[in-house]
């Protein structure tokens, strides 16, 4: 059975997938966002392998989490699922980021950088990533008039060139992204088509299964199913030059191999 880490555990699809993997007799990491959050989980607690505490919009709490999972031991995968969609503004992080940027890009490439590097990783992207494109003129929304849906676009097409990159980077690390599709939680609202279990289905085989069609990398996948992203997400170049800039933005680097 695997172990596997999963942020933003306490609600929406995360919950789904922890939940998941438990039932399949899988050990199951969680994160919240604080202790209140944490309490949240109820019985998922006593059934998950540890408990991890901090917020994402924070770099040192980033970081404690980081600590705190390898403190644990090593995962065999970490499914970035934590994220937030439409923010009203920029925001301000404590490192002075946009909150979109802080939650939905950095967090996940620090907690790639510095956790004890697993057998998979599973970014959760979103089809909006298409909307993405030349992001990287003004990653973190300092120039530009604040647009909340096109800062989660970019936000999400970060992910899928991130997890791209890796494939390349870490021969021996499967990386995928996945869009879940539009589901139906706090987020996606009561309306949205698709249900959590549809939802979670793909990252969690991912994580986990031996069938041979789970165990490829620098895919994108969509409901069990592969496909194209935008072009952006798969250019080694624009993969390179993200990762630059991310390195820059929190001082933390990526291992190239």
């Amino acid at each position: 059975m695997a172990i596997v880490f999963i942020t933003g555990s306490t609600d929406g699809l995360g919950r789904a997938a922890a939940q998941s993997l438990l039932d399949q007799g899988h050990r199951v990491v969680l994160h919240a966002r604080s202790v209140d959050r944490a309490a949240a989980l109820g019985e998922l607690t006593s059934r998950g392998a540890g408990m991890v505490v901090g917020d994402l919009r924070s770099a040192a709490e980033t970081k404690s989490i980081a600590d705190q999972v390898n403190a644990i031991g090593r995962m065999d995968a970490i499914i970035h699922n934590a994220g937030v969609y439409t923010q009203r503004s920029r925001g301000s992080t404590p490192e002075g980021h946009a909150s979109t940027l802080a939650i939905n890009t950095l967090a996940p490439y620090m907690l790639t950088a510095l956790i004890e590097r697993p057998r998979r990783l599973i970014y959760l992207s979103s089809g909006l990533h298409r909307g993405g494109e030349g992001s990287l003129d003004d990653l973190d929304w300092n120039s530009r008039a604040w647009d909340s849906a096109k800062a989660y676009a970019e936000s999400k097409l970060h992910v899928v060139a991130l997890a791209f990159a890796l494939a390349r980077r870490w021969p021996n690390v499967l990386s995928n992204a996945v869009d879940p599709g539009w589901v139906r939680t706090k987020m996606g609202g009561a309306s949205a088509p698709v249900d959590l279990d549809t939802g979670q289905r793909t990252q969690t085989w991912l994580a986990v299964s031996e069938d041979s069609a789970a165990l490829v990398s620098g895919r994108y996948w969509h409901h069990l199913r592969q496909e194209e992203p935008a072009d952006e997400a798969t250019d080694p170049g624009f993969q390179e030059e993200l990762i630059a800039k991310l390195g820059k933005l929190t001082g933390v680097e990526l291992p190239r191999v």
